[in-house]
């Protein structure tokens, strides 16, 4: 993987565990990626940089991975007015549901945009690692039921956390327990 922020591909990620997972899928499936994975700190300072990041001298690709959380459609369209902002033009009404591909030119990057959890539907990260789940894992139940029989008034996450914790319950009892890419 490169290490260089400035690397002709660049994958921009919202966080940490974005991070991990992608990476993990991604030497799974291919090997060691020849593209820098950027933890932006979040959505907000993600969004803010691009525009900057489309406009980095010599950068040929730019991938974008963040979560739809409430709205796939607002998300879409905080992505699409960056792109617009940087020059980036073709970008699509709205996600597609084999990811979105925008082809680059001499002077812009290919931008490829994937909105988490299915580029269709709104949610977050933690509902695509529960969709990797195997069937018939025999501790997937056990953390569901863990979670949900958690009393509302002394939970500490919102009801639009409870898938989230019901992964981090399940990733919890890994062989090595830690981030969900490295359960991948």
């Amino acid at each position: 993987m490169s290490d260089d922020p400035q690397s002709p591909g660049v994958l921009l990620v919202e966080g940490p565990d974005d991070l991990h997972v992608v990476l993990h899928l991604y030497l799974r499936t291919h090997g060691e990626p020849e593209f820098h994975v950027q933890d932006k700190g979040g959505v907000d300072p993600l969004l803010a940089s691009i525009p900057g990041e489309v406009k980095v001298d010599g950068r040929r690709a730019l991938g974008i991975v963040l979560d739809a959380d409430e709205s796939i459609s607002d998300r879409w369209a905080d992505v699409a007015s960056g792109l617009e902002e940087a020059g980036i033009t073709g970008v699509p009404d709205g996600p597609e549901p084999g990811g979105v591909c925008i082809e680059g030119n001499t002077r812009l990057p290919r931008v490829g945009i994937w909105v988490m959890p299915d580029n269709t539907s709104s949610g977050e990260l933690e509902d695509f690692v529960s969709r990797m789940v195997p069937d018939g894992d025999p501790v997937w139940p056990r953390s569901e039921s863990y979670i949900e029989g958690i009393p509302a008034d002394i939970r500490k996450f919102s009801d639009r956390k409870v898938q989230r914790a019901t992964v981090y319950a399940w990733a919890a009892t890994r062989q090595q327990p830690g981030r969900m890419g490295a359960a991948i």
